[in-house]
C-alpha cells in the first residue's frame, strides 16, 4: 500500500468511500493501574489522557468487563488514504454530518480517518457521507 496519502481536499472527497463497520463501539476510561488495562491491546483506539487511558472499544468487550461508558457508536471508516496534513476533510465531513443534525467522534490514523457516530444515526450518517462523495 502507498504510504503517500492524499492532500488534495476535491480528490479526498470524491475517493472517499465511507463504509459502516458490523459492531458497536464504546468510549470508556479507567484509572492507569486499573487491571481493565489489559483491554488496550484489543482497543480499536486508545488515547493517554491526564485523567487516565481512553479506550474505544467494542461493545461487548466492555460489557464482559463490566465497564461503565457513554453512548453506543457505530464507526464509519473513509476508505481513502488521507495525508495527517490534509487540510479540509475533517472539516468538510463534520460540516455534512452537522447539517444532517448528527454527532460526529473523528479519529485520524496513519491510513484512514474513522467517524464514530452514535448508533441510532448509522445509516443516516453513512448516505450524509455518501452524499458528500459526489457534491
Amino acid at each position: 500500500m502507498n504510504k503517500t496519502g492524499i492532500t488534495d481536499l476535491s480528490r479526498l472527497l470524491r475517493d472517499m468511500r465511507p463504509s459502516l463497520h458490523p459492531d458497536s463501539f464504546v468510549y470508556c476510561t479507567m484509572a492507569f493501574n486499573d487491571p481493565a488495562t489489559s483491554l488496550a491491546r484489543s482497543a480499536q483506539g486508545a488515547f493517554r489522557e491526564e485523567e487516565g487511558l481512553a479506550l474505544i472499544l467494542e461493545k461487548r468487550a466492555a460489557d464482559s468487563a463490566g465497564l461503565v461508558y457513554g453512548p453506543v457508536m457505530r464507526m464509519i471508516t473513509l476508505n481513502v488514504h488521507s495525508a495527517l496534513e490534509a487540510v479540509g476533510l475533517t472539516a468538510a465531513v463534520s460540516a455534512a454530518l452537522t447539517q444532517a443534525d448528527i454527532s460526529a467522534n473523528v479519529v485520524a490514523a496513519y491510513y484512514h480517518d474513522h467517524v464514530f457516530i452514535p448508533q441510532a444515526d448509522a445509516e443516516r450518517a453513512l448516505h450524509a457521507l455518501e452524499q458528500l462523495t459526489k457534491a
